[in-house]
Order: structure tokens, then sequence, then C-alpha cells
């Protein structure tokens, strides 16, 4: 039978919750994003829970919260153990955005869920992939295969491709087909016919205007509030849509020489641009161009001033441009300038993307918008006077405790380090230790006790610490000793590596001003106050999400047309529309699962595995094709002595077949080769016109109406004759024959 595939959503199903999906492949589970929203509430991993143990790899798909944002969290408190694997900038950004997370809530409010070093710990162990690698699972998944490929939404954003047995399953949520400023669109439309394709609804039911008209109004919204003496805000995320939000503002500046001020405001901010310098592989084709030509970084950027905390904000008199964090004004920078701005008609308020549910933003932004809103202001302040002396008793009380455990423990250590010495040889000498009279010397007693105890076990006959000691047995010759120059060669993976912070260091990263947040140790505590927020402002939302929009994702469907299809993560309506649509064009399979309902999408093809006997591949002739070999192969089924199929040779003569060219010709490419070769060539109507007789044309496509596989097909025109046959000759000669 076929591989076997089973899809369970933990969250993010007939909803806009954040995503998470347990995917099995032949018994082997694959946990596909694991998000969490603004809100932090633990409610919607209750699923992931129940099921966290059983995950045997982890595939993060873009570097937000929605896709990875209860990492930490299930690594901690779930149970969740295995490896993850994302692309590097996933990697990266994913960390600064957690950072930011964790640092704008602990600024207003006693944060327990992860800390930094939970962030770091997740982290830390994920293992980095390119676009396009094919990653060999190893063990329980062996003969499975997982690949990375442009999503076009975020930075490093991924399309998943899971290969086993030839079959694919495909997971390509929030992708887009568009190209942008800093990213190409996403190679969703290079698969064909995947036997399982995972997909959203998220914009089933939304139409974009062109690129170019949105970008216009954006820029003329900014300007109209600016040079009516007003200030711009725009609730952004931490690492992800703003780089796009950012180079249009660069751009537009440079260009036009304006000087209103632009500010980038979050905890990581000049972390984020960093990073951003530095992945320009990873981003549009014009962007690498322009590197590579004349060494110019998109991202070094003159007019956007890169802040850590808004005490500089309020420095800068007059109208100004703020992109902060978070998106949905629930914390951050972006919450407090909102509640401080919009009290005054003249400022603006600029949604770039939809607010997640029931939070502050979605609520601005609905039809029409609230005039008067409720939000909670909250400041960490010092502890003064009796809390503080409180605070610094409950401490010494604390450090007191930890004291006597430790002494308690190392009394047992002793007590059974001299058992073991006085059942030994009798010769031995007992080592004198005194007794601890402080407590800094019980700290290097229990310093000195945890190497005896850790680092070794004494044999019996020893009278105190021996470590273990290893003798240099270094070569030598008459020069002296023989150095081996493979010890002091770097090889070219670490000096691509070299510039990349190591794990071990990603603190070191962060801004200046964010780590001496992390490292501030004052004892403070979190003062919070209900507040009343007057709407006067004006507030317009555009959508720069960077997602395929409902009318494209139903030709991308249709064009890369799966055997089966499963919907995810849309509202309800947007899900039951993009599903009856799929069942009238796209597939006769299309699931849209509820939480927890596992369901069944293997495929009904049927695989087997064969063996090529060594008497069959003595006869076969191979042909080069590019990076391959191929051959064609007549052989008959035959069963081994262990029960195993192989293909042998016929028994009866090979049966003749028709010539099978193997290829596919770009029309372009074929007019220069012909060129090349002497014979006058041009385009006229679609088709190329070779001399003065003889045409070619291209006909079909790749994925017909319905989803059946075409045959694209060059057709030569012309009468029969020499300049006939000798342009046929050129055609044949750019195919590969069987």
């Amino acid at each position: 039978m076929g591989t076997s595939v089973q899809v369970k959503p933990l969250c993010g199903v007939y909803n806009e919750n954040p995503l998470s999906y347990l995917v099995s492949v032949d018994g082997f589970n694959f946990l596909i994003d694991c998000g969490w929203n603004d809100h932090f509430d633990t409610s919607l991993l209750q699923p992931l829970s129940r099921v966290a143990s059983t995950v045997d790899a982890v595939l993060l798909s873009h570097p937000d919260t929605l896709h990875l944002g209860a990492l930490p969290y299930a690594m901690k408190q779930l149970g969740l153990s295995a490896p993850v694997f994302a692309t590097e900038p996933v990697f990266r950004l994913g960390l600064l955005t957690m950072y930011d997370q964790y640092l704008s809530r602990k600024q207003v409010s006693e944060f327990d869920l992860f800390t930094l070093d939970d962030i770091d710990s997740a982290f830390q162990n994920i293992t980095r992939l390119t676009y396009s690698q094919n990653y060999h699972i190893p063990g329980k998944g062996e003969g499975i295969v997982i690949a990375p490929h442009a999503a076009g939404h975020l930075l490093g954003g991924t399309v998943w491709k899971i290969t086993k047995d030839g079959e694919d399953v495909i997971y390509a949520v929030d992708f887009n087909h568009r190209k942008e400023r800093h990213l190409n669109g996403t190679v969703l439309l290079s698969f064909a016919r995947p036997a399982v394709l995972i997909t959203d609804a998220y914009n089933a039911l939304n139409n974009q205007p062109s690129r170019r008209q949105r970008d216009q109004e954006f820029l003329d919204a900014i300007l109209k509030t600016v040079r009516a003496d007003g200030n711009v805000l725009l609730p952004v995320d931490t690492a992800g849509r703003v780089l796009e939000l950012i180079l249009i503002l660069e751009q537009f500046w440079e260009q036009h020489q304006l000087t209103y001020p632009i500010f980038f405001l979050t905890y990581v901010a000049s972390s984020t641009i960093d990073y951003a310098k530095s992945f320009l592989e990873w981003m549009s084709d014009s962007i690498a161009k322009s590197f590579e030509h004349t060494r110019d970084n998109a991202f070094l950027l003159k007019h956007v001033t890169l802040l850590i905390n808004n005490s500089e904000l309020e420095k800068v008199a007059g109208p100004k441009i703020v992109l902060a964090s978070m998106a949905s004004l629930e914390a951050g920078f972006s919450h407090d300038i909102f509640v401080e701005w919009a009290a005054d008609t003249k400022n603006l308020v600029l949604f770039t993307e939809r607010g997640q549910f029931a939070t502050l933003a979605r609520m601005l932004q609905s039809d029409p918008p609230p005039r008067a809103v409720k939000v909670t202001m909250s400041r960490r302040i010092p502890l003064v006077g009796e809390e503080l002396a409180a605070y610094e008793e409950e401490q010494n009380r604390k450090r007191e405790e930890a004291l006597k455990a430790t002494l308690v423990k190392e009394e047992e250590s002793r007590a059974s380090l001299g058992a073991e010495l006085s059942a030994g040889d009798p010769m031995a000498v007992n080592a004198k230790i005194t007794q601890p009279s402080s407590n800094a010397a019980g700290l290097q007693f229990g310093a000195y006790r945890d190497v005896l105890i850790d680092g070794f076990v004494p044999p019996p006959a020893s009278a105190g610490p021996m470590f273990p000691f290893y003798e240099n047995s270094a070569e030598w010759d008459d020069f002296g000793e023989i150095i081996n120059l493979e010890d002091y060669t770097r090889n070219n993976e670490d000096m691509d590596h070299s510039s990349i912070p190591a794990e071990d260091d990603v603190n070191g990263k962060l801004d200046e001003g964010s780590a001496s947040l992390i490292l501030d140790t004052t004892p403070s505590k979190v003062v919070s106050s209900e507040q009343t927020v007057y709407v006067k402002c004006s507030l317009l939302y555009m959508d720069f999400e960077g997602r395929s929009d409902g009318r494209s994702v139903k030709s991308i469907l249709a064009h890369v047309s799966p055997l089966k299809l499963v919907l995810v993560h849309g509202s309800a309506e947007a899900t039951e529309h993009l599903k009856q649509h799929c069942l009238k064009n796209v597939c006769q399979h299309v699931y849209a699962p509820q939480i927890e309902e596992s369901i069944d999408v293997t495929s009904d093809l049927c695989a087997y595995k064969v063996q090529l006997s060594e008497k069959l591949m003595s006869n076969v002739l191979f042909k080069k094709l590019g990076d391959y070999e191929i051959a064609w192969v007549d052989a008959e089924v035959g069963e081994t002595e262990n029960g195993t199929f192989s293909l042998l040779p016929l028994s009866t003569p090979t049966p003749p077949h028709k010539t099978v060219l193997v290829g596919d010709i770009k029309m372009a490419d074929l007019k220069q080769y012909l060129a090349s070769k002497g014979v006058q060539v041009e385009f006229a109507g679609g088709a190329l016109r070779c001399g003065e007789y003889v045409t070619l044309r291209k006909v079909g496509d790749s994925i017909q109406k319905g989803g059946s596989s075409g045959v694209q097909q060059i057709i030569l025109e012309g009468p029969l004759s020499e300049e006939y046959y000798k342009i046929r000759d050129h055609l044949y000669a750019q195919f590969y024959s069987l």
C-alpha cells in the first residue's frame, strides 16, 4: 500500500488561532509549527500537551509568534524533546521575536511562563537547513526526506516538503506568490501533483489591489499626516513583515530627500537589522544582485533610526513615523505610544496586518471602530522602604535555606566517602579535611568536595584526590614536533559560519540596552492601573501581510493539483468557501478537520521496493541528463531467494519502443541556438519563425484543466525540404533520446 499519512490539527482550524499540526508519515510524528498568540493563553496548548511526548521531529515554517511562540514553553513544561528543524533566518529572527516578547511582558507584568534561559535552551538545538536542502531522517524515520522551500511571506519562511517512497506531503501555509522588495515569491508553483497538500484558508475571501497602488496609498497616508504636523504609529511585528515596510520607507525617503524622522522601536531593533544585513542571500534577486555588483546592502539604513527604548523618542519634537512592536497592541512600545497619541486628531495609527483575535488592534480595526477603549497601563518601579527591606529579608532567608541544604548534602557525601576509604586498603592514609567554620569556608569545601565526588571515583588505595593524567605522545623529527596542518585549517563550512554568533553567545548579539534589561537585578514591582482612552486619531488598515489573496490561492491550488488537500487556519466562513471551491475545481478529496480530529490521507497508490539485479544492470546503457544519468529499462519482476522482488532481464526478446525525448526547451534558448547555427529566426505571433518557410510552435500545458497531467508539444510546421530536416535535427539535438 502507499505511504501512510495522518493529519491531526492541534490548534488553528476553523479560526485564526496559532498554527500547530501533527502529521504522521508511516508512524513518524512531525509537529509542524508550534505557535502561540499574544495573549499566551495556555488553554490553546492543551491538545499539544497530550501528544508532545510522542513527537519525533518539529518543523518550523516562519519566525513569528503564531508559528513558533509556544516552543520554549512546550519544551520546558509539556515534555516536548524532539529535534527541531528550521532555516537559518527562522532560527535567528524567531529567537529575537521571543526575546522581544519576553522583555515586553516582563516590563509590565510578572511573566513566568518561560524565561530567557528557556528560550535559549529551545533554540540552541535547532538544526538549520538551506532552501532545497534534502535532510534524510535517521533512525525511526529512515526513508523520510524533508526539505524547506521558499514561502515568500517572511524572511526564511518555509514551505516544507516531506517525501517518502516517492510521494510528497507538502505543508504550505502563509505563502506569497508576489515578488516583493526584500523577498522572492513562493516556489509552491513548481510542485505538481503531490500526494497531500496542507494549506491555509486565511485569505480565501480577500482580494488585494496591485502592489503599486497599495504602496502609493500607504505613502500618501503617511505624508498627509506628517505634513499636517501629526505623528504616525505603525504597530508591527518584531522581525517579519516590518522589514518590507522599512525598505518601502527607506527607498521613498531616499528618492524624495524627505527629512521627517522614522524610528524602528523594539527591544531588539538593531539586532534585527544586523541579521537582515547578513541574510541577503535569502532575499530577493534584486537585493542579492545589487550587493554582488555594487556591494550596496539594502539594510544599511540612512533614514530609519533604530531605538530600544522610548526615552529617545520623547526627545524628538515635531511629526515623526514610528514602527513599534507589538502588532496586536497588547504589550510592548506600540501599546504605550497608542495610549499617548490616540487622543490627538492629527495623529494616525496605520495597521499593516489584521490584529489577532480579541486583541486591542483587532478591536480598533472593527467597523465602526470604538470611540473609547479601556486599557491597562503597567510599569515596573524599584522597591523602596519597607517593601525593599521585606524583599531583602526574603532573599536572605532563601539563601540561608539553600546553604543549609548544601551543608547537609556535603555531610552525606563526606560520610559516604569515609565509608569507602575505610573499606579499602588499611595502609591508605586518610585525608584530613577540616570542618568549615564559616559560610565562605563552607562554599570552598563544597566546591572541593564536588570536584572530588563528581570528577572521578578514587581507587581504594588512594590517599587523596588523583586526577587522570594523559601523556602527550607527539611525534618528532629532526626539526622538532611534527605539526598536523589539518588542526590549523579552517574549512569552508567553518568560514561560512564564522560571522554567525555561536549558540552559546546568543545574548551577545542583543542590543546593549536590551542586555542591560536582562542583567538588571534591581528589586522592583509592577504597578498597574485601568485607563479609558478616547480614540480621536485616525485609524487605517492596509494589507501588507505578504500573503497570496483568495483569487491567487485558488489559481495556485488548481495549478499544483494535489491528489488530496487539507485546509487549515482560516475563519469558518473562509474555510468552507475554499473547501467547496476546491471540491469543484481542484481535486475530489478535500478535508477540513476539527481540533484533534485525526484524518487519514494515505495515498491510494501502491509502492513496492524492488532490487535491480546485477545481470540486468550490466546491459543497461546510461545517458547523461544534466547532473543525472538516465536509461531505458525493459525487465520483468522476479522473486529472489530472500523473498524480495528484483528486476530481471526479459526471458523473451526485448520488444522495440518508440524514441522518448526527455527534457524541456525554452523557446528563447532555442532561438538563440538556431541563430548560432546560421538560421534566420524571429518570434512572430507567439511562434518561432525559422528561415523562410518553417515555424516552431509550443503548445499544451504541464497541468491541464481539472488537474490531469498534460503534455507539452513542439509542433514543426512547413513544407518538407532540406531546411525543414536541418531545423528538425537541430531541435532533436536539444533533447535526450532513449
